[in-house]
């Protein structure tokens, strides 16, 4: 085969071929236009937020925000508890009662006490005044010292990346909430049946 006829196999199909060459021609050219096709689409990932404590607000935003910044279309649904993570004024707590898996170490102190993982008894820690809050100001400084952004910093970077953050109508029904109450970035206020095509469609859907 001359290179002229090469060309012309790669662009447009030659009325001289036999049904068999017709067929690889059809596949190369299919499977060239796959590959362009995915190479020029964008990503997408889509994250359905559904607690609200500090350790829970962690996963969503970090996930969100390194997808974002790798060029991702990133889409939040935020629902029941989660929906909290929205508000304008955030005043987020982490419990260790019923999170047996939390480690509680000191975030100051020599360092052979930083190591220490305490481990307290769950009827301890539900039944010791300010222990939860205790546990979060822990939590807080731990962060602080591992140079670990804030839930408020992740939040805005995620704003930043145009990440779509949709708030749960039916959950602000449900909890006598006011939209005045929100984010002003709030995209949209809808029910799940709004949300699901677009997690459908998503290339990564996650549930937290």
């Amino acid at each position: 085969m001359t290179a002229s006829t090469t060309q012309a196999n790669t662009s447009t199909p030659d009325i001289t071929m036999s049904k068999e060459e017709l067929n690889n021609w059809f596949d190369e050219r299919f499977e060239e236009r796959s590959r362009q096709i995915e190479a020029n689409r964008t990503p997408s990932m889509s994250i359905i937020a559904t607690k609200g404590t500090m350790d829970w607000a962690y996963p969503p935003f970090i996930l969100a925000s390194t997808a974002a910044a790798l060029g991702w279309d990133v889409s939040m649904f935020f629902t029941f508890y989660g929906l909290g993570l929205l508000k304008k004024d955030l005043d987020l707590a982490v419990s260790p009662l019923g999170n047996p898996a939390m480690p509680m170490k000191m975030p100051f102190g020599p360092q052979w006490l930083q190591d220490i993982n305490m481990k307290i008894p769950n009827a301890i820690m539900g039944n010791l005044p300010g222990f939860e809050a205790m546990a979060t100001a822990m939590m807080k400084k731990t962060t602080e010292n591992k140079g670990i952004a804030s839930i408020e910093e992740l939040r805005s970077l995620c704003l930043e990346a145009d990440v779509k953050m949709i708030a749960c109508q039916m959950t602000i029904d449900m909890f006598g909430y006011k939209q005045d109450e929100f984010m002003d970035e709030v995209q949209d206020w809808v029910g799940a049946a709004s949300f699901l095509p677009t997690a459908q469609k998503s290339d990564v859907t996650l549930f937290i």
